[in-house]
């Protein structure tokens, strides 16, 4: 009685143009019975289509759902990864980071005599840097001036990023001279227009007691490796 009943309400559902699958589901019933219980119904072309319309959505849910789990496996892998390096590292003693700042000038830091400038667009690099110019050669930041260099797309937008930077190095905009807005090589819209901030310039005062031993720290970082015989 129960199982007349249950194909009652399935042939019903397959009428209305449920799926096999969606009915066995309801009911509880494997899909194989279901399936016999409704082989002589035939569907109408929309309900037809509406079945196919549902299959594809389905598939197109599952694919994103599995993206979904491989984004989510790739990014906890890449965490792990980072917390790797970074306990590699630990916290640097003095040396350690007179030796970092030194690496970093000697990659972006200006070599002509009588100048200490280095210029950077990333915050973390240049809160490093004006940090390393404070502990190691008693720069004070008065004695630091900044400018910002961006294409002149952002000119309208000159304040905001020259108020950005005043906030990252805690340095008044006072302390700012002009920015410079190099020209467009091209008209391209860049999706992170309105979180561009150019790339800022760290300049020293009176650098000549400084110059000259940031170059040597130079020198001694390429003189004093081991380089591997390959």
């Amino acid at each position: 009685m129960a199982k007349s009943k249950e194909k009652n309400i399935a042939l019903e559902l397959r009428k209305n143009g449920e799926s096999i699958k969606d009915i066995a589901k309801k009911l509880k019933i494997v899909k194989s019975t279901i399936s016999l219980w409704c082989r002589d119904i035939i569907l109408t072309p929309e309900q037809i289509q509406r079945l196919h319309q549902k299959m594809i959505k389905g598939g197109y849910k599952g694919r994103m759902k599995g993206a979904r789990l491989q984004y989510e496996r790739r990014l906890k892998k890449i965490k792990e990864l980072k917390d790797k390096g970074s306990s590699r590292l630990g916290k640097l003693s003095d040396r350690e980071f007179l030796a970092a700042g030194a690496a970093l000038y000697w990659g972006e830091g200006s070599r002509k005599r009588r100048d200490v400038k280095i210029n950077n667009s990333d915050p973390d690099m240049i809160k490093f840097m004006i940090e390393w110019f404070r502990r190691f050669w008693d720069i004070k930041k008065d004695r630091i001036t900044l400018y910002v260099t961006i294409n002149k797309i952002h000119k309208n937008r000159v304040q905001e990023v020259e108020n950005y930077w005043s906030r990252v190095t805690k340095i008044s905009k006072s302390q700012f001279t002009k920015t410079v807005l190099i020209t467009a090589k091209n008209k391209k819209n860049y999706k992170n227009f309105p979180i561009h901030y150019g790339t800022l310039t760290i300049r020293v005062k009176r650098p000549v007691e400084i110059h000259h031993q940031i170059i040597g720290l130079i020198e001694g970082l390429s003189k004093n490796i081991n380089y591997s015989p390959g």
